[in-house]
C-alpha cells in the first residue's frame, strides 16, 4: 500500500542530518556518478604524497575509506556537526581536524603556514579560495577536486523559487573558476564536467535532501512549502520519479 503525503514528509523532516552520508536516500533517490571516480583518483593521490590538507571534509568519510594516508594529513570543516562527525572518524587514523570556516569570501585565512602541503584536495567546496590554496600548497604541488558546477539539481531548485536569473544559474561555471585560479597562480592540469542524471522517487527523499543540502532552497522547511512538496507527490504518484540533473567537474591545478 502506498505511503501517504504526511508520513512521508514527516519520517524525512524527523530523520537526522549529522555527517555528509547519504545513504539515507538508498531505494528512495538516485544519482549518476561521474566517470572519472573522485574517491578512487583522491585515494590514490593520497598514497603518493607527504603532506596533504583536505578542505571542506564533511563527515570526513570520503577520507576515512582510503587504504593508505600519507604521513601528515589535515582536514578542515565549518559546520559543528560535521566537525564532531570528521573527529570520530578521522582521529583513530591520526587525521588532524580543524574547525574552520571557509565558506567563501571574509572567511578567515586557512591556520596554515605558507608552502606546507603538497596536495590539497576537496569534494565539493562552497567557495574555492585560490589565492589561500596557493599559498599553502608548495612549489609544484596540486591542488585535486570535485567541484559543482552551473545549475545543478536546479530542476528541483527552479520547482520551488521558480526561475533564477542567468548569473545565479552561471555560478560555479568552470571556465570562470579556472580563470580565477590563473590569476591566483595555479596552472590547470585538466578540467573535465559532466552533467548526471538524479531520480526521487519520493516526496520524502525530495524533503531530506533539501534539509541536507541547505544552500538548494534556503530557509526550506516543510511547513514553508507544503503545497509545493503535496503538488510534487501528487506528481511523482501520477507520473514517477521526479528528474534532475547535478552538474559536476573535476579540477586538477599545479602550483
Amino acid at each position: 500500500m502506498d505511503r501517504t503525503f504526511d508520513e512521508l514528509v514527516a519520517e524525512a523532516d524527523a530523520a537526522p542530518m549529522s555527517g555528509w552520508d547519504f545513504s539515507w536516500l538508498e531505494g528512495r533517490a538516485t544519482e549518476e556518478r561521474p566517470s572519472w571516480r573522485f574517491s578512487r583518483l583522491l585515494h590514490e593521490r593520497l598514497g603518493t604524497v607527504d603532506a596533504a590538507l583536505d578542505l571542506q571534509t564533511g563527515g570526513g568519510e570520503v577520507l576515512a575509506a582510503a587504504p593508505t594516508l600519507p604521513r601528515l594529513l589535515v582536514a578542515t570543516e565549518g559546520w559543528p556537526p560535521n566537525v564532531a562527525a570528521a573527529t570520530r572518524l578521522l582521529h583513530p587514523r591520526g587525521v588532524a581536524v580543524v574547525a574552520h570556516d571557509d565558506g567563501g569570501p571574509g572567511s578567515p585565512p586557512l591556520p596554515f603556514a605558507d608552502g606546507a602541503f603538497d596536495l590539497v584536495t576537496s569534494r565539493h567546496p562552497v567557495v574555492p579560495r585560490w589565492a589561500e590554496i596557493a599559498r599553502v600548497l608548495r612549489p609544484g604541488g596540486t591542488y585535486l577536486a570535485q567541484h559543482v558546477g552551473p545549475a545543478s539539481v536546479f530542476e528541483l531548485v527552479e520547482l520551488f523559487l521558480g526561475p533564477q536569473p542567468e548569473e545565479v544559474r552561471r555560478g560555479r561555471d568552470p571556465e570562470d573558476e579556472m580563470a580565477a585560479a590563473r590569476a591566483a597562480g595555479l596552472e590547470l592540469v585538466d578540467l573535465r564536467a559532466e552533467r548526471l542524471r538524479i531520480e526521487f522517487h519520493d516526496v520524502g527523499a525530495v524533503v531530506w535532501f533539501l534539509r541536507k543540502v541547505v544552500w538548494m532552497v534556503p530557509g526550506f522547511t516543510v511547513d514553508a512549502y507544503r503545497t509545493e512538496l503535496r503538488d510534487l507527490h501528487e506528481r511523482i504518484r501520477a507520473d514517477g520519479p521526479f528528474v534532475a540533473h547535478s552538474a559536476r567537474h573535476l579540477v586538477e591545478l599545479r602550483r
